[in-house]
């Protein structure tokens, strides 16, 4: 059967390369005589997967050695929890950018653990949440703990333009769906978090990565499966890791590491969302509902405006090879992930997709 073209926000395409490389090994890593599913997270085999994984991580994002880099399990919104556990440490409080469904329920979660303000927000935006707020120092209050953002909207499909300016209060990043897309200075952040299954393997692997002098200071009745300290201090394998999609995730890394590193992705990325943009803001039929200011690389948004129309999209779309093009389910319309492993060409074939329907189907 022929492979298609998976728009899925999550889990999302992988590199061609990476499958085929896993499929190789398979049933024989290396000259261990067995599957990595099978093999003990405790093995020298297993051991060298994982250092391996981090090495090519650190060497990706530049790393700097006072950050901790972990592979969990739990999905990000494990850390909606995991963060106020361990970052709400001197005044118990902590200021949270709501830009999107996610950074809502992060927000929500935080507040069982602490006093925590929500310091700007988007949802009054027309669309809701369809541009990210503009923030400044002052907006933090000054004894904050931690400020939390979402970096890339996957529901709504936008992104911060800017890194907010906290001054010394650490800031904490979910950046599940924009990961490895693109360099970020991870100095700027006290944390970032991501889900593994958008742009770096399977899911079932969270990937943490903490400054050092965040670690330490978690409640006293922290799970110890959520206390970034157990967990830095085991080296990520305090109990069985996802040990799979670690290696998956190695594997992407390696890929990336051969392509030219994440300005090569970047580069790869934004030709991709400037052909599917470029053609949305030159045509009448769809509508792109988000500030282009604010517009993610990502995850690409847009509608024709009939309900009934979009349902009929998705459907001819899925049947022409062009899977999962269904906008979330609490917002309806289109959305195309167009996550790292997409290639130019299923851009091409989509916008080919896009033209085709819009003949086919005239609005009244």
């Amino acid at each position: 059967m022929q492979r298609v073209y998976n728009f899925s926000a999550g889990p999302s395409m992988l590199p061609l390369e990476v499958l085929e490389k896993a499929q190789e090994e398979l049933l024989c890593y290396g000259d261990s005589g067995m599957s990595v599913m099978e093999m003990s997270h405790r093995s020298r085999d297993f051991e060298e997967i994982i250092e391996a994984a981090e090495s090519s991580l650190r060497q990706l994002m530049n790393i700097p050695s006072n950050y901790k880099v972990l592979f969990l399990q739990g999905g990000a919104s494990t850390q909606f929890a995991a963060v106020p556990l361990n970052l709400l440490s001197d005044h118990k409080c902590a200021d949270y950018i709501v830009s999107g469904q996610f950074s809502d329920k992060a927000m929500k979660e935080a507040k069982k653990y602490g006093d925590i303000a929500i310091a700007a927000s988007s949802a009054g935006a027309s669309p809701s949440y369809s541009t990210v707020p503009k923030t400044e120092r002052s907006d933090f209050r000054p004894d904050a703990d931690y400020v939390h953002i979402c970096f890339n909207n996957t529901i709504y499909g936008t992104k911060f333009p800017y890194i907010p300016d906290t001054g010394n209060i650490p800031l904490v990043a979910d950046i599940s769906s924009c990961i490895l897309s693109e360099p970020i200075d991870v100095t700027k952040f006290g944390l970032l978090y991501a889900g593994a299954q958008k742009n770096v393997g399977p899911a079932g692997l969270t990937i943490v990565i903490v400054r050092e002098d965040l670690i330490g200071n978690a409640r006293p009745d922290t799970p110890v499966m959520l206390n970034y300290k157990a967990l830095a201090d085991g080296k990520s394998m305090y109990n069985t890791p996802p040990c799979f999609s670690i290696y998956m995730a190695k594997l992407v890394f390696d890929w990336l590491l051969s392509i030219g590193g994440l300005e090569e992705m970047k580069r790869r990325n934004e030709r991709k969302a400037s052909l599917l943009y470029d053609y949305l803001d030159n045509q009448t039929y769809y509508t792109a509902p988000v500030d282009k200011n604010c517009r993610s690389m990502m995850n690409v948004v847009f509608v024709t405006g009939d309900p009934a129309l979009d349902k009929k999209f998705v459907a001819e779309a899925s049947e022409a090879g062009l899977k999962s093009l269904g906008g979330h389910r609490s917002i309806g319309g289109m959305r195309a992930s167009i996550y790292n492993a997409m290639p130019y060409e299923g851009v091409e074939k989509l916008i080919a997709f896009m033209k085709k329907f819009a003949v086919e189907n005239p609005k009244l």
